[in-house]
C-alpha cells in the first residue's frame, strides 16, 4: 500500500513546485541501492547481504537466491546495483559487494543473470576486484554507472585507515576505475598502456565514492565523495588526473579538527565543482530527466546520511550555480536517489527501512 506521507513540506515556501511523499514500501534491512526494472518493479539491494524485488504496489519480496557471501562489517556489505544496457536482452545485472577474503575484505563487481520466475541469480561470475583487501569495515565505495559507450564505471573506497594509498598509482584504493562489461580493461583507459599504474584507472585521489551518475547531456561521469570533518565532494572525474585526497581536500581530522595533508588547491589537482563544509554525509545521487518537474530537468539531487534530507543543486553546464535543501524532517537517512519511470523521484530511507516516492502535489 502506497500510504501519503507529506504534502506541502514544511519550509517548503522556499521551494517550487510543492512536493508529496508516498512510502511506496517499508520493512527493508538498511537498503542500499534501487535499480528499476522494465515494467516499474525495483531491484533493490538490503546492506547485510540481501537483494529482494519491490513491486510497483510495495510488495517486498524474499530474498533472490544465488548470492555471494559478503564482508556484512561496518560499512561493507551488498552495495550498488545497476541493470546492464541491453537488460532487456541478456536480464544481466552488475552488482557491487565487499569480498570477504583471508585478509580483510576488497570491493568486487559481480555479474548476474536474473531470473524472475526462479526468484534467483544464475551465473554469478566476478567481473572486477580491488588489487588489495585490508581488514576493517571502513570506505568501500559501491556505486557503479554505466556510461553510453557501454563500459562501467566502478567507485571504490581507500578504506579508511589506508587512506594514503589513493595517491599510490599501483593501488585501486581511493579510485574510480573504468571496466569493460567482461571486466577486462577498455584500450582507450588513460592507463592501459602506461607502466605503474593499474589499468583499470579512470581517476584517483578520492576518499569514499557514494555517488555516481552519467550527465544526461554529455555523457560525463559526476560523482560525489565523502569528505572527513568537513570536505564532501561533488567532482567530474577527469580521466588519468588526481582529485587530491588525501593531500589537498577541505576535510579537517574527525577528533583533533587539524588540517588534513597540504592544503585546499595544488596545481596538480583537479577541483571540486562543489563542496560541503561541514559534512552532509552524501550518498546517492541522479540527474533529474523526468517530465513530473520540467523545472528541475537537468538539475542534480544528492541524498543525505547526516541531515536525512534531499539536495538539489541547480546545475548549469559544469558548474553548481545554486543548492536547495528539500525534505527535512521526513527521512532518517537517504542512501540511494534514482528517477522513477513515471517522472518521479525515488529514495531509499536507509534509516527508517522504506522505499519512497517524491512527486508534485496533487499530481
Amino acid at each position: 500500500m502506497i500510504v501519503t506521507l507529506v504534502a506541502g513540506l514544511a519550509g517548503m515556501a522556499r521551494a517550487e513546485p510543492a512536493l508529496e511523499v508516498s512510502e511506496v514500501a517499508r520493512g527493508l534491512d538498511v537498503p542500499w541501492s534501487l535499480a528499476f526494472l522494465p515494467g516499474g518493479d525495483m531491484l533493490v539491494t538490503e546492506r547485510p547481504g540481501r537483494m529482494r524485488i519491490v513491486t510497483t504496489t510495495g510488495e517486498v519480496s524474499a530474498s533472490l537466491a544465488g548470492l555471494p557471501d559478503v564482508h556484512a562489517q561496518g560499512q561493507g556489505g551488498l552495495l550498488g546495483v545497476s541493470l546492464s544496457p541491453t537488460f532487456g536482452t541478456d536480464s544481466l545485472i552488475y552488482f557491487a559487494f565487499a569480498q570477504p577474503t583471508e585478509s580483510g575484505a576488497r570491493t568486487a563487481v559481480a555479474r548476474a543473470r536474473l531470473d524472475r520466475e526462479a526468484m534467483r541469480l544464475d551465473e554469478v561470475t566476478v567481473i572486477f576486484a580491488q588489487n588489495e583487501d585490508p581488514p576493517g569495515g571502513g570506505h568501500f565505495g559501491g556505486r557503479l554507472a554505466f556510461a553510453p559507450d557501454g563500459t562501467l564505471f566502478v567507485t571504490l573506497g581507500d578504506r579508511y585507515a589506508y587512506r594514503e594509498h589513493a595517491q599510490y598509482p599501483k593501488s585501486h584504493l581511493g579510485k574510480i576505475v573504468r571496466i569493460k562489461p567482461d571486466g577486462s580493461v577498455p584500450s582507450d583507459n588513460p592507463f592501459a598502456t602506461a607502466d605503474g599504474f593499474a589499468r583499470e584507472i579512470w581517476s584517483w585521489g578520492h576518499r569514499n565514492v557514494q555517488g555516481a551518475a552519467i550527465h544526461p547531456q554529455s555523457g560525463k561521469l559526476w560523482a560525489h565523495e565523502h569528505g572527513p570533518q568537513g570536505g564532501d565532494e561533488v567532482n567530474i572525474p577527469a580521466p588519468g588526473r588526481n582529485h587530491g585526497w588525501p593531500d589537498i581536500t577541505y576535510g579537517r581530522e574527525y577528533v583533533t579538527g587539524f588540517r588534513i595533508g597540504e592544503g585546499e588547491v595544488r596545481d596538480d589537482v583537479v577541483l571540486p565543482v562543489h563542496y560541503w563544509v561541514p559534512s552532509i554525509a552524501p550518498s546517492g545521487m541522479a540527474f533529474y530527466t523526468g517530465d513530473v518537474f520540467p523545472e528541475w530537468q537537468g538539475d542534480l539531487f544528492v541524498g543525505s546520511l547526516k541531515f536525512g534530507v534531499l539536495v538539489r543543486l541547480d546545475v548549469e553546464g559544469e558548474r553548481v550555480v545554486k543548492e536547495e535543501r528539500l525534505l527535512d524532517g521526513v527521512t532518517q537517512r537517504i542512501r540511494d536517489v534514482v528517477n522513477g519511470p513515471d517522472g518521479a523521484i525515488y529514495l531509499l530511507d536507509e534509516g527508517g527501512g522504506r522505499v519512497l516516492r517524491v512527486s508534485r502535489k496533487g499530481a
